[in-house]
C-alpha cells in the first residue's frame, strides 16, 4: 500500500520469542521533510496574508491553524510517535470490543520505520461485500458514532484521520463486525476544559437548549463577552432548529457549515484552532454515517452516550477522584497554614504572599467540592424520601379502595 509519505508492505518476522508472525512494515519516503517544509512556507505566507486584509481573517486565526496543522505534519514524519499514538489508542480501546487496533512490535521500530500486527479485514468503503458477508450495517454505524464520542469525550485522545481507507471491518468469526483501525499518524487531543465546554455543549444541543449554548459560548471565551445571550441564543436556534429529527440523508452539510459560518461571523466567533482537527474528524465520521446508514439518526445515537458521560463528569465519582488526586498537595499545604497565618499577622506579606495565596485557593477549590459532595448527598436523600412517601401514599389510597 501506497499513501504520500510513506509505504506500507507485509512481512514476517521472528520476534524476541522465537514466534513468527505476519506483520505490516511502514517505510517513510525518503527526503520528505524538504517538501514538507517547502509547503508549509507557503502556506505561512498565505495565511499572514489573510489575517492582514480584512477583520474576518484575524478572527479565522489562519497562522495559528496553520502552526496546528504543522505540528501534526512533522508528527506523521516520526513514525515512533506514530507508534506510540497506535500503543495508547490500543490502551484505550480495550474493554469496548468495538474496534481492533494493531499491536507494535517495539523491537523492530525507529523514526523512519514502523512495525506493526497485520490486520485482515474488509475496506469499510465494500458495503457490498460486508452486507453478503452478513455486517449489521446500521449497527456498524451506531458503533462508528460510539466509538468517536467515546474517544473524544472519555479519553480526550482520538484518531483524526477516519477516512474510509483507514478504517476496514474484521470478518474474523472471534471479532466479527468489529472495526479495524489503521493509520495512527494523526491524532488529536482535548484537554479537560475543552472536553467539559465540548460536552456540555452537545447535551445542551441535543436537548435543544439553545440559550445555555449561547450561555457557554460566552463563558468558555469563543465569543466577545459583551454579546447579548438573547440575540446569539436566536441565531443558534435559526441554524439548528431545521436539522433536528432528520436522517442523515436529509441533511445537507455544506448548508449547515454554510449558515454556521454565517452566524460566526456576525457575532465574532473566534476560530479555536485546538479544535480544528475535531471538526475535521466529526466530517468524516459526518460522511462515513452517511454511506453506512442514510436513516441514522445521529442526534438519538448520541445523545445517551453524552449523558451518561456527564453524569459522571458532574456526580459524586468525579468529586471522589479529584479528592483523592488533590490530597497528597492538601496534606502538604495544611501544615503550614498556621505558620503562614502568623507570618501574615506579623507583617510579613513578601516572605509568603505567594504560599498564601496559593494555600487560599486551594481551601477554596476544597470547599467547592465539600459544598458540591453536600449537595448530591442531600438531592440523593431527598429524592429517596420522595420515592418512599409516594409509595406509601400509593398503598393507602388502595388499601382505602379496597
Amino acid at each position: 500500500a501506497s499513501a504520500s509519505i510513506a509505504q506500507v508492505h507485509f512481512a514476517t518476522v521472528r520476534d524476541r520469542h522465537g514466534i513468527e508472525r505476519e506483520v505490516a512494515v511502514k517505510v517513510l519516503r525518503p527526503g520528505m521533510l524538504p517538501v514538507i517544509e517547502k509547503d508549509l512556507s507557503l502556506m505561512r505566507m498565505m495565511a499572514g496574508w489573510v489575517e492582514s486584509l480584512s477583520a474576518d481573517g484575524k478572527r479565522l486565526k489562519p497562522r495559528e491553524v496553520v502552526a496546528e496543522f504543522d505540528n501534526y505534519l512533522h508528527d506523521e514524519l516520526d513514525l515512533i510517535r506514530e507508534a506510540a499514538n497506535a500503543a495508547q489508542l490500543r490502551r484505550n480501546m480495550q474493554g469496548l470490543d468495538l474496534v481492533l487496533i494493531p499491536e507494535i512490535l517495539w523491537d523492530f521500530c525507529h523514526p523512519e520505520v514502523m512495525v506493526m500486527q497485520r490486520m485482515n479485514g474488509v475496506p469499510i468503503s465494500q458495503i457490498g461485500r460486508l452486507r453478503e458477508a452478513g455486517v449489521d450495517i446500521p449497527k456498524l454505524a451506531r458503533d462508528g458514532v460510539t466509538i468517536f464520542f467515546t474517544q473524544v469525550f472519555r479519553d480526550g485522545f482520538f484518531h483524526a484521520d477516519m477516512h474510509p481507507g483507514n478504517i476496514q471491518v474484521s470478518l474474523d468469526p472471534a471479532t466479527f463486525g468489529r472495526y479495524i483501525s489503521l493509520d495512527f499518524g494523526i491524532v488529536g487531543t482535548l484537554t479537560e476544559s475543552d472536553k467539559e465546554y465540548l460536552a456540555q455543549n452537545f447535551v445542551a444541543f441535543f436537548r435543544r437548549d439553545y440559550k445555555r449554548v449561547a450561555e457557554l459560548h460566552i463563558e468558555s471565551g469563543w465569543v466577545p463577552p459583551e454579546t447579548r445571550v438573547n440575540d446569539l441564543e436566536s441565531a443558534i436556534r435559526a441554524v439548528c432548529e431545521p436539522y433536528f429529527d432528520r436522517p442523515l440523508k436529509e441533511i445537507s452539510l455544506g448548508l449547515v457549515l454554510m449558515r454556521l459560518f454565517q452566524t460566526s461571523r456576525r457575532f465574532h466567533v473566534e476560530i479555536q484552532p485546538q479544535l480544528v482537527l475535531l471538526q475535521k474528524t466529526l466530517l468524516n465520521i459526518e460522511g462515513l454515517g452517511r454511506e453506512l446508514d442514510p436513516e441514522l439518526d445521529l442526534w438519538s445515537t448520541a445523545k445517551p452516550f453524552l449523558e451518561k458521560w456527564m453524569l459522571e463528569q458532574m456526580g459524586p465519582q468525579r468529586l471522589w477522584r479529584e479528592l483523592r488526586a488533590e490530597a497528597p498537595h492538601y496534606a502538604k499545604l495544611i501544615p503550614e497554614l498556621p505558620r503562614l497565618v502568623y507570618d501574615a499577622l506579623r507583617h510579613k506579606p513578601q516572605d509568603h504572599r505567594r504560599e498564601l495565596a496559593e494555600l487560599l485557593a486551594e481551601q477554596k477549590h476544597t470547599n467547592k467540592l465539600l459544598h458540591a459532595i453536600i449537595y448530591v448527598a442531600v438531592g440523593f436523600f431527598v429524592g429517596l424520601l420522595s420515592f418512599v412517601m409516594v409509595n406509601q401514599i400509593q398503598t393507602l389510597f388502595r388499601f382505602r379502595i379496597f
